[in-house]
């Protein structure tokens, strides 16, 4: 399997490959991709000395184009894929049927990846965007449990990716529209979910309030962790009782269903993360590549490292962790 560690910015791509990635994924510094946070994401000279430098160490480098071009603006998602395949990198990332089209037609030897934001959850959908686009990989919804992977793997068309560490999206991505709600701004089109120009944090006397767009979504007693505040895993007041009804802060780790998912013959594990630091990043592709390693190494006697866990979880939103849907069936 593939280990596929997120960069946020240049400096965090060489610490990302030392810890054993074998690919990485990146985005440019636009909103033609879903985390358009400030410092983050490469320029066009940016992503071509990236792509050099993954050459260099024989690793990929994939490019996320997976927001929504708005009617009229088209041409400036088109520039993005022009740019990317004119740096040489492995692949691009996509969820906009037009422009996968426009790849496909302009770029046919640029290999294509269907983005988690096009949402396709089943064979049929990875079928139609095989047949019409030529994807060679999808990346299926962070919403599927472990039964339906294996279930998709057995007759895909294309190769699978799966989240397998980082932040967790309880919605279907590409049509949440929680965020659109407070801020007015769509993460879907805009590039960010929580849009770092609209949150705040205030100390008081009750605690650490986080805010988005001067909502309140969070109040934090102090000296207690808490998660970047978007508006799914937000605290509210529910029938008289403060709690988190969508989705609690959490994060993420799959580290027990490792065989599964090699054995169900997935492709890729990606680390979610492109917003977090480059430190982040180094520190959870090591995680991963010591237990890919070691399942490799010796598949029958395969166990979850508690070291290992406890460093995710130390990462971790709210310093918790949670395999997510792969092992509960909510549907």
């Amino acid at each position: 399997m593939e280990l596929l560690a997120p960069v946020g910015n240049l400096a965090g791509l060489a610490p990302a490959l030392a810890q054993g990635a074998d690919a990485v994924y990146v985005g440019l510094k636009d909103d033609t991709n879903a985390r358009r946070f400030a410092g983050l994401n490469f320029t066009p000279d940016e992503l071509a000395q990236a792509a050099e430098q993954c050459r260099q160490a024989g690793r990929k480098l994939y490019v996320a184009i997976n927001t929504f071009p708005q009617p009229g603006q088209e041409q400036r998602w088109h520039q993005a894929v022009d740019r990317a395949a004119e740096a040489g990198i492995s692949a691009v990332i996509m969820a906009d049927p037009g422009l996968l089209a426009y790849a496909a037609d302009r770029h046919p030897d640029l290999e294509r990846h269907l983005s988690v934001q096009a949402s396709a959850a089943n064979l049929p959908a990875l079928k139609l965007f095989h047949q019409q686009f030529g994807i060679t990989r999808a990346v299926l919804p962070r919403v599927l449990d472990i039964e339906q992977i294996e279930r998709i793997a057995e007759d895909s068309p294309v190769e699978l990716e799966v989240f397998a560490s980082g932040s967790l999206c309880v919605m279907a991505e590409g049509r949440c529209q929680l965020s659109t709600w407070v801020s007015g701004h769509s993460p879907n089109s805009g590039g960010a979910c929580s849009p770092a120009s609209l949150v705040s944090w205030v100390e008081t006397p009750q605690g650490r309030e986080a805010r988005l767009n001067g909502r309140l979504l969070d109040r934090v007693p102090p000296n207690q962790p808490g998660g970047y505040p978007t508006v799914c895993k937000g605290r509210y007041q529910v029938e008289g009782r403060t709690m988190h009804p969508i989705s609690s802060p959490c994060s993420l780790s799959t580290l027990p269903l490792l065989p599964r998912l090699a054995k169900a013959g997935v492709a890729a594990l990606k680390l979610e993360g492109r917003q977090r630091s480059a430190h982040y990043s180094a520190q959870i592709t090591a995680v991963w590549r010591r237990a890919i390693d070691a399942y490799r190494a010796d598949p029958q006697h395969y166990r979850t490292d508690p070291a290992a866990q406890a460093t995710l979880r130390a990462l971790a939103e709210g310093q918790q962790l949670t395999t997510g849907p792969y092992l509960n069936p909510w549907q």
